[in-house]
C-alpha cells in the first residue's frame, strides 16, 4: 500500500515535524550516525529511514492514533508501533555534560498528562500526569537537560533531586521559581515572618528574576506545540523518550 506522506516531498516536513527541511536534514545526519552502528538482522524495514523518522516526529507533532497515522505512511498499525519504539529513543536529546564558565541555567517543572497510570499520578491539573524537570540555557534558550519523569504529585523541590536534573547540572548557577526552597538554587526574595513588605532593592531583584525565568515558560509553550505532550498515550519510558526527542526538535528549530 502506497503512503500519502513521505520525506522525499519537502512540503510534508514542516507540518509534521515542526522543522524546516534544512533542520530535518540535520536531524537525519544525527540519526544516520546512530543507526549505522546497529547490527542488521531480521526483515528489512518497509519504509526508508527518512520516512521512519518522519513518522515518529509526525506522531509526536499531531498525536494521532496509530490507526490514523499508519495508513498515511502506507504501513500497518503494528509496523508504525515498532518504528516508534525503535527510533523514538534514538532521537533523544543527550544531556550536556559540561557548561562554560559563567553559564546561567533556568529550571522548572512541567506536567505531561499521561495515560499510563503506572508512571503517573493525579496532579494539580486534575489529570494523571508526570512531572518533568527541564533545564535551559538562559542565554540561548536551548534545552540542556531533561530529568527522568516522576509522578505528577511530586513537588518540584523533590523532583529536582530525584529526576537526575540536579546531578546533571552540578554547581552551575541555576535560576528557579519559589517552589525550590532548600535546594541552593537562585530563587525570588520572600518576606520574612512578620515582615510587612520587601525593600525596594529586593522587589527590583524579583522583577528582574521574573523576566529572566519566564524564558523557560516560553520553551514549554513551544515544546507543547508537539501535541503528544498534551495527552501522552505511550507506556513506560515512552513519555520520557518523547520528551527528550521533542527537546532535540525544539533545539534544532530554535537554532535554525
Amino acid at each position: 500500500m502506497a503512503g500519502v506522506i513521505t520525506a522525499s516531498e519537502p512540503s510534508w516536513i514542516a507540518p509534521f515535524t515542526g522543522l524546516s527541511p534544512h533542520c530535518f536534514g540535520k536531524l537525519m545526519t544525527v540519526v544516520r550516525r546512530v543507526v549505522s552502528d546497529e547490527p542488521r538482522r531480521g526483515r528489512p524495514w518497509s519504509l526508508p529511514l527518512a520516512d521512519r523518522v518522519l513518522l515518529v516526529t509526525a506522531y509526536w507533532r499531531t498525536n494521532l492514533t496509530l490507526r490514523q497515522l499508519a495508513p498515511l505512511f502506507g504501513v500497518s498499525k503494528s509496523a508504525a508501533d515498532r518504528i516508534i519504539d525503535h527510533l523514538g529513543p534514538k532521537l533523544a536529546l543527550q544531556p550536556r555534560k559540561r557548561f562554560a564558565r559563567g553559564t546561567v541555567l533556568i529550571v522548572d517543572g512541567t506536567l505531561v498528562p499521561t495515560r499510563d497510570h503506572a508512571v503517573a499520578e493525579p496532579s494539580k491539573n486534575y489529570r494523571y500526569s508526570t512531572n518533568h524537570q527541564v533545564v535551559i540555557d538562559a542565554d540561548t534558550r536551548l534545552v540542556v537537560v531533561v530529568g527522568r519523569p516522576l509522578p505528577g504529585n511530586r513537588n518540584d523541590c523533590r523532583a529536582w533531586a530525584k529526576s537526575g536534573a540536579k546531578d546533571a547540572v552540578g554547581k552551575t548557577m541555576t535560576i528557579a521559581d519559589g517552589g525550590y526552597p532548600g535546594t541552593g538554587l537562585v530563587m525570588p526574595h520572600r518576606r520574612a515572618k512578620g515582615q510587612g513588605y520587601l525593600p525596594d532593592w529586593k522587589q527590583e531583584h524579583n522583577r528582574s528574576h521574573k523576566r529572566v525565568r519566564a524564558r523557560v515558560e516560553h520553551v514549554f509553550a513551544r515544546m507543547k506545540s508537539w501535541k503528544i505532550l498534551r495527552d501522552c498515550r505511550l507506556k513506560g519510558d515512552g513519555v520520557h523518550h518523547a520528551m527528550l526527542g521533542i527537546a532535540r526538535l525544539h533545539n534544532l528549530a530554535l537554532a535554525g
